[in-house]
């Protein structure tokens, strides 16, 4: 059976194409659906327009490979948005879907069902309105919490003034106090996570094959984020293995999971292109794949 399933982010729409228990490719669409977020509380009404069309297209893109199921679901963006039903309505209207708002914890438990299964470690998926923490033993959950941070807030609230960002990211994750994440390997899930490791790598050509296992040193991510934000953003579309339609907000997403791993001692993180779209459609199989 082939299985369409899309994330509607903060910054982005993914599409992942499954069939046989596996994926057969990802592809993205960035709308910044939150950008202005963080000041009004409200999505912007152009911002909702092109995210509905990426949905259309990706919607008619999934049929005509031959899609049997569709699935859709939501992050931060629109369930934080005083505005979130305009949203579903108008995706509904533009698109014929019907949208699945999940919470940050949802998000979390399907982000590492699709990172980790039942293994042993921890993620960080780090998003454009929100960043999950979560840890995993034998299957069973240790940790978990969704802050309201990401890269677009980030944006919106610093910019690409490093002083800011630091103080801003050093306030927000204070909340999530003691993480027990000693002697477990931690992975980086998402769009932030896996720029970071095709950064790293100097990629000519995203590559989920090579991103999946590759490992970076905090000491790496930290110079990493200095000398992104130190450049201009042109500067950065340029940087080898780039998407460059991050490149003004990856330099804050950097520095965010540098002082995240410097907050909880992590000494390195492990990139991971499975990710929530995995876990969603495996939670949607009964846990099972299909």
């Amino acid at each position: 059976m082939k299985i369409a399933a899309l994330d509607i982010g903060s910054n982005s729409v993914r599409l992942m194409m499954w069939a046989d228990g596996k994926t057969l490719y990802k592809a993205l669409n960035i709308t910044r659906l939150g950008e202005g977020l963080i000041s009004t509380g409200a999505m912007k009404e152009e911002a909702i327009s092109r995210t509905a069309l990426a949905v259309k297209q990706f919607k008619e893109r999934a049929e005509e490979e031959g899609a049997e199921k569709f699935f859709a679901f939501a992050t931060a963006a629109v369930r934080s948005a005083s505005n979130r039903q305009t949203f579903l309505d108008e995706v509904k209207r533009v698109a014929g879907v019907e949208v699945d708002v999940i919470s940050g914890e949802e998000e979390a438990r399907l982000g590492i069902m699709g990172a980790l299964g039942n293994s042993d470690g921890g993620i960080i998926d780090l998003g454009g309105a929100s960043t999950e923490i979560t840890l995993q033993i034998k299957g069973q959950k240790l940790y978990s919490h969704s802050a309201n941070i990401g890269t677009v807030r980030l944006f919106d609230a610093c910019g690409r003034d490093e002083q800011a960002l630091s103080r801003y990211i050093a306030g927000a994750i204070e909340e999530y106090g003691q993480v027990p994440c000693k002697n477990l390997t931690m992975y980086a899930i998402g769009g932030t996570g896996t720029t970071i490791a095709s950064v790293a790598l100097g990629l000519e050509r995203y590559d989920p094959a090579l991103i999946t296992g590759t490992v970076i040193a905090r000491e790496k991510v930290g110079e990493m984020a200095h000398s992104l934000l130190s450049m201009t953003v042109e500067e950065v579309k340029a940087v080898k293995g780039m998407e460059p339609k991050r490149a003004d907000l990856i330099g804050g997403g950097c520095l965010l999971m540098y002082m995240i791993m410097q907050k909880l001692d992590i000494a390195s993180i492990t990139a991971s292109d499975s990710d929530n779209l995995e876990g969603y459609v495996i939670s949607k199989l009964g846990g099972g794949k299909s």
